[in-house]
């Protein structure tokens, strides 16, 4: 048997000693990362003193992901460090019959189904705390987008009654917590763990978002909360022993293979931070570039009010706003949200004809495919209409934003969701969006957020729009309602 014959990987320019090329990373990571491309596929780059290989090719890249996935484990740098924090949730467990485990007893909470009954719930949440901008307030998107998202995920994740503290404490802690993630992402193992102010600042906070997760549990795992896996029984309206409003937890929480409370945890952790970040950063990214651009925001708006005829959003039109649908994919091609992600190769193994060693971090990017000019035309350009249906089959094999194979994100069809509702009730709320910052400079750590961004939004004051628009729907059941 012929020995396999292996193409010599090129190094990436501007390694330095000791460092190699962390200074890249550090201080321009996305020009550099997109400058690999011209080197080649596979592309060696040192980080410290230690080599990763940098996929540059999608079809490489999917051979990592999918149809080689088992020589390149969930591994590396950036997940090594995350791990720290979620523990073994879904997104940093090690491949193996654990993770098979826990992604199949969460797939139900991300079915497309269940997603629909916390559908009316999360308008509601938006609604309410939209609704309370002020008419020509200048506002921090990336903050509101982050607030956003972490309330309507609270509501679907725990459900409608969760106590206001809980909720006042996770929206406080969140954004602290974030930023200590990124910064143990960038340190060196060891200084992580060293017993420094921001370490153990750091430290107590994840420990206060464990017991907060806590008592969201046993909140939850009340009265309603049985061993059995069907639908609790029928209450008599006004029934002081109601069923209260169940959220998605309520999967986990009534699995056939009950998880340790450590590894519920782990899994809400997982989930509460990537429902933030993620989704938070694609939000900010959209509005500022709906900002930019009249004929994109005079689409949105005259497809929204084909579709709710004037009266206030439901979850039974998400799926009917098409083109809203096509302006997020534009963001999140356009911005990430993740610009760097990293495998550990699990033996010696060739790829596209380049020698990996074992246990080297492979990296992959999803910003860089998605920006790669042969797939995407002028990819630096914002256009909803690369994602008609005819022009986006053929980009489909480089928009990987979502991963692919068996550790593609679970929550990928609640993504869509949550982001098309806030979308459509800031649009329902706000006559129109205003730049009053200078145009944010794209800031790569974890995802690619905006540096500094703020809007001021016109309030609708006529009918039509919004809560006030003579239309018949519920109360908001939002946890600020809660007793």
């Amino acid at each position: 048997m012929n020995a396999p014959h292996f193409t010599s990987t090129p190094t990436a320019l501007g390694s330095l000693p000791l460092v190699g090329h962390a200074h890249h990373l550090a201080r321009t990571p996305l020009p550099f990362i997109a400058s690999l491309r011209e080197r080649g596929s596979v592309v060696r780059i040192r980080i410290g003193t230690a080599p990763a290989y940098v996929v540059t090719d999608p079809a490489l890249t999917r051979k990592v992901l999918v149809t080689d996935a088992a020589d390149f484990t969930k591994g590396g740098k950036i997940i090594d460090a995350l791990r720290v924090f979620f523990g073994d949730g879904l997104a940093t467990v090690a491949d193996g019959d654990t993770h098979l485990r826990n992604r199949r007893l969460m797939q139900p909470m991300f079915n497309k189904a269940h997603i629909a009954t916390r559908g009316d719930a999360m308008i509601d949440q938006v609604q309410t705390m939209v609704a309370a901008w002020e008419d020509g307030e200048q506002r921090d998107v990336f903050a509101d987008m982050n607030d956003l998202t972490l309330a309507a995920f609270l509501v679907a994740l725990f459900g409608t009654d969760l106590p206001t503290h809980l909720q006042s404490e996770f929206t406080a802690l969140m954004p602290a917590i974030m930023k200590g993630t990124i910064r143990q992402t960038l340190l060196p193992a060891w200084a992580s763990r060293l017993p420094l102010p921001a370490n153990r600042a750091h430290a107590a906070r994840v420990a206060r978002l464990r017991a907060l997760i806590d008592q969201a549990i046993d909140h939850h795992a009340g009265p309603t909360t049985g061993p059995t896996t069907g639908p609790a029984p029928a209450q008599a309206p006004g029934c002081p022993h109601a069923a209260r409003p169940a959220g998605l937890f309520e999967t986990l929480l009534t699995a056939p293979e009950p998880l340790s409370r450590q590894q519920l945890q782990d899994e809400a952790i997982t989930l509460l931070t990537g429902a933030i970040e993620t989704t938070g950063t694609t939000l900010a990214w959209t509005l500022y570039e709906i900002s930019q651009h009249a004929h994109i925001e005079q689409r949105l708006r005259a497809e929204l009010a084909s579709v709710c005829q004037g009266r206030r959003l439901r979850y039974d039109d998400v799926d009917r706003l098409d083109y809203a649908r096509r302006v997020l994919q534009e963001a999140v091609r356009k911005y990430g949200p993740a610009w760097m992600v990293t495998r550990t190769a699990t033996r010696d193994t060739d790829l596209g004809g380049h020698s990996i060693p074992a246990g080297a971090d492979v990296v992959w990017s999803p910003y860089l495919h998605q920006h790669d000019p042969e797939v995407f035309s002028d990819p630096d350009r914002f256009d909803p209409d690369r994602w008609t249906a005819g022009a986006a089959s053929a980009t489909r094999g480089s928009f990987l934003a979502f991963g692919d194979g068996r550790r593609k994100c679970i929550g990928e069809n609640f993504a869509w969701a949550e982001l098309q509702i806030i979308l459509a009730t800031i649009l329902q709320n706000c006559s129109h969006l205003e730049l009053t910052s200078r145009p944010p400079r794209a800031q790569a750590v974890v995802t690619v957020k905006p540096d500094r961004l703020t809007l001021s939004y016109g309030r609708h004051t006529h009918a039509g729009h919004g809560p006030a628009d003579g239309q018949s729907h519920r109360p908001p059941t939002t946890s600020q309602n809660a007793s």
